[in-house]
Order: structure tokens, then sequence, then C-alpha cells
């Protein structure tokens, strides 16, 4: 339900306490009001995370933010809300503290809540940071896993600066478990796949990955 639905249903319910003495529909309308509070503080955070993207400066209220909303969500029994809020809480330890061994709980509790809801947007991010942690903690076969799980699902999803993201990850994981051949491919179509749709952010990481892999176009 949308926040003016559950503001709305706050309204009603609100009045017929004032005017009806119904004063049992308060406890309802404090879980509308939760409702929208959780919504407001996911997407708060979200705003504030991509600030760190552009300034790579934490700010104190993103993890708050995102713990919020996973409790409110937990307490209203919306399992697809607080597995997306526990996805936000474990990307803000790994991207922002580089702490997977914080992030990774959290992202496997977020991806239990979002394969049971079958919520796959919140999975394909899930699965993405999974591989993530598994590269960084040198288990390549596993990133693979992870990261070509994560392409299938925002494929499926129309996702394509996602699916260029991924595979930029593919390239740095093939690099690194002894497949450089398959490098060149991986990049090329991460690049293309950006251009066409506008995802200047992963074009300067395919530049990144190009640099840092020894695939510059310059050298």
């Amino acid at each position: 339900m949308s926040a003016e639905h559950h503001l709305a249903r706050a309204q009603e319910l609100y009045e017929r306490s004032v005017f009806g003495d119904d004063h049992d529909t308060l406890p309802a309308a404090d879980l509308a009001l939760d409702a929208v509070e959780a919504d407001l503080a996911l997407a708060r955070g979200r705003v504030v995370h991509a600030r760190f993207l552009r300034d790579r400066v934490e700010d104190p209220a993103e993890l708050p933010l995102f713990s919020r909303a996973a409790q409110l969500y937990q307490q209203l029994g919306d399992a697809r809300g607080e597995g997306e809020a526990l996805f936000w809480i474990g990307c803000f330890h790994q991207v922002v503290r580089q702490d997977d061994d914080a992030a990774v709980p959290a992202l496997q509790r977020a991806r239990t809540l979002a394969s049971a809801a079958g919520d796959r947007h919140t999975l394909a991010e899930v699965l993405r940071h999974l591989g993530i942690a598994a590269h960084r903690a040198g288990h390549h076969d596993e990133a693979r896993e992870r990261l070509e799980a994560s392409v299938r699902l925002r494929e499926e999803l129309g996702h394509h600066a996602g699916v260029a993201a991924n595979l930029v990850g593919l390239a740095y994981v093939a690099a690194g478990d002894g497949r450089p051949d398959e490098v060149p491919g991986l990049l090329e179509r991460a690049e293309r796949l950006a251009a066409e749709h506008g995802a200047a952010a992963v074009a300067r990481q395919v530049g990144e990955a190009r640099q840092a892999l020894g695939y510059d176009r310059a050298s």
C-alpha cells in the first residue's frame, strides 16, 4: 500500500476515535503510520547512501535509518520490507565501512527473506554483494556463482545498468581466477550496456577495471 493510503487510513482512524469515541482504532492508526515511517526511513537512507557514493564521507545518519526501517518492518510483519532494509544494512557495512564480517550476516538474512517474499529486485542486489564478499575472501567460484545469479535476475527485471555493473565484477573475478581470456569480452559487454542505458557511473567503473586489470585501450 502507498504512503498516501496509510496516511489516509490513519486520518480516518483518528477521526473515528475523536468524533466517534472508537478509541480501539488507535493501535491500527499507529501501525499505518509505522508503515509510512518505515518506507520513509528506507528511502531517506538510500539517498544518504547515494551521497556517500558521491563524496565518500560516511554520514552517521545512514545506519540508524536502515536499522529503524528494519525494526519497523519486522514489527509490522512485513518480511519483504525487512529483507530490503537488511540488505541496505549489509550494503552499508560492506561499502561504507568495508567490513564484510558485519555485512554478510545481514545479507544472508536478507537473502532468506527476499527469497521467501519473491522479491527478485532485492535478491539480485543481495546476490551481487554476497558475490563481492566472496571475491574479497578469495572464494572465486562462489563469487562467480553469486554474480552470475544476480546477472540473470537483473536481466529478467530489465535492470541493464545493474547487469553492466555485475559484468565488471565478473571481469575482476575472471582475472583473479586464472581466466584472463574472459576479461575483454566481459568489459566490452559492460561498456556497451552502460552506454546504451546512460549508466555513466558504470562506464567509469569499466575504465577503472581496464586500467586495474591491464586492459587499458590507451596502453
